[in-house]
């Protein structure tokens, strides 16, 4: 008897949340159409809110270290493509007709970076291409400029520019038991660029966005008497991120 009122409870609630939106979907329609045109009003609010989710594909540049030429042990540093995801709440300030300010509070992103490395003497049981794989949480707090086209019926386009900084809650570079790690810093930092497009539908804004994070800081953590780390001078990080956001 006890699932059965739960169950009725239940169909009840979700009733009552689908006649709620097909309301107030009806409401906008009413409202916010004129000549067939979503959200007429939008355009002119001074700010509004979203949230992105975000898929991304993660990459190291690797700048070997004057003792790469010396090293006897590792034959070749590679960077692999990695992958990840992301979530965002966003904040949008309306500067001007085609200009916004918009900012993340803030976004997580779940992540992996790796290095290949060819190694003329492993250890025995070990073969002689070694992967090292660098997890990573990130905490980061975007700040972008967004410049926007002319609306076109429930289209638009707009690029975007910005800086982003980011603190990996899960950095390594503080492990003690560190014999065959590559340590990274905490702190990084980055310039944003990318391109994305507004499709307004009768009560959300949905955006395909597509960007670059270019890291211009050093965030490799060099230890001299690491072997995987002594022959790197410098890593920066590098990411292209596809979003989809919602907005409203």
């Amino acid at each position: 008897m006890k699932l059965l009122r739960f169950n009725h409870q239940r169909s009840i609630l979700v009733a009552l949340l689908i006649g709620g939106f097909w309301a107030a979907g009806n409401e906008a329609s009413a409202q916010g159409l004129r000549d067939g045109i979503n959200l007429p009003d939008h355009d002119t609010k001074r700010y509004y809110l979203g949230i992105g989710f975000m898929g991304i594909s993660s990459h190291l540049q690797v700048s070997a270290h004057p003792q790469f030429l010396q090293s006897d042990s590792v034959l070749y540093v590679n960077p692999g493509n990695s992958g990840g995801f992301g979530v965002s709440g966003m904040f949008t300030f309306r500067l001007a007709e085609h200009f916004e300010f918009r900012f993340a509070f803030p976004e997580f992103i779940f992540g992996n970076n790796t290095l290949s490395y060819h190694v003329k003497y492993p250890p025995d049981g070990e073969t002689t291409l070694a992967t090292k794989q660098i997890q990573s949480l990130l905490l980061g707090f975007p700040a972008q400029l967004k410049f926007l086209s002319d609306r076109i019926n429930n289209f638009r386009v707009y690029m975007l520019g910005g800086v982003n900084y980011r603190y990996d809650l899960a950095s390594n570079s503080s492990a003690r038991k560190a014999e065959n790690l590559v340590k990274l810093v905490p702190a990084d930092f980055s310039v944003e660029a990318g391109l994305g497009f507004q499709i307004y539908f009768p009560v959300f804004i949905l955006s395909p966005e597509l960007k670059i994070s270019e890291g211009i800081k050093n965030v490799h953590s060099r230890d001299p008497n690491l072997q995987y780390s002594n022959v790197i001078d410098k890593l920066k990080t590098r990411m292209i991120v596809f979003s989809l956001i919602f907005e409203g």
